[in-house]
């Protein structure tokens, strides 16, 4: 069984070290066979040199540096095609801030043995967020009910970026078609891939609060994830892996180039 794990870093320099030190202790205390992929997109705060850094300590990790802030959805695309070059049977994602925990990765793989994704989720029982404030647990919990309402998805969290997919998943994905490039990504993702006819299962996780840094969420982007949600409800999606021929994504070197760079 060999797994990746994307991590897209923006500025968490002082994050970094500390979860790719507890995935290394899981993979390594569980047997796993598998890669630290690391996307970062030109950290002011030096980044990129703290994972190179971490790269020549260990052949497992791998680490594309692109030119500029492209958005995390695009970070994860990077990560996947980097993930399907390696062979990587199963490929987490997952944030670099420590919100997620490696230690739920056991539990992501015993669980995706019956399906094709899972999710992460902070409101099955057994799963929680802490340090999260009344205001900001209404908010996301809200978010999720409007989500699943308008979508009809039996999910209980569809906004969370932390999730294990099947290789054939990837693989079965348009990724040219994908509108949302923030973070209504996770909702548009787990959409289609339900659309598709994949069978979907969850995990119970707690969500740690950032230890350092700044959140990366905006107005902006909660506006959308308001939008998405209408353009996903009324959009002609495939309905199954058969109605679809296989478009894998294409290989991803250590440095990608920025369409935006070139303008």
């Amino acid at each position: 069984m060999t797994v990746a794990i994307v991590v897209p870093t923006y500025n968490e320099r002082e994050n970094l070290p500390l979860l790719v030190g507890k995935i290394r202790e899981v993979l390594e205390s569980h047997s796993l066979d598998g890669y630290i992929i690391i996307v970062d997109d030109s950290s002011p705060d030096g980044t990129g040199r703290v994972a190179e850094a971490l790269r020549v300590q260990d052949r497992r990790i791998q680490v594309i540096h692109r030119p500029c802030r492209q958005g995390v959805a695009t970070a994860y695309v990077a990560g996947f095609r980097r993930a399907l070059a390696l062979g990587a049977e199963y490929v987490f994602q997952m944030d670099a801030d420590l919100s997620h925990d490696p230690r739920y990765i056991p539990a992501f793989l015993g669980k995706i043995a019956v399906h094709d994704l899972v999710l992460g989720t902070r409101y099955a029982h057994g799963g929680g967020a802490e340090d999260w404030s009344r205001w900001r647990w209404l908010i996301s919990k809200g978010g999720n009910i409007y989500t699943r309402t308008i979508l009809g998805l039996p999910f209980s969290d569809l906004t969370g970026g932390y999730k294990c997919y099947r290789r054939r998943v990837l693989e079965r994905l348009d990724w040219e078609s994908i509108t949302a490039w923030g973070f209504a990504f996770q909702i548009e993702t787990t959409y289609r891939v339900w659309k598709m006819g994949f069978q979907i299962g969850e995990v119970p996780i707690v969500f740690c609060e950032r230890l350092s840094g700044r959140s990366k969420m905006s107005g902006r982007i909660f506006l959308e994830a308001m939008v998405v949600v209408w353009r996903l409800r009324f959009a002609d999606l495939p309905r199954s892996p058969q109605d679809e021929r296989s478009r894998s994504l294409p290989s991803a070197g250590n440095h990608e180039e920025c369409i935006q760079c070139r303008l």
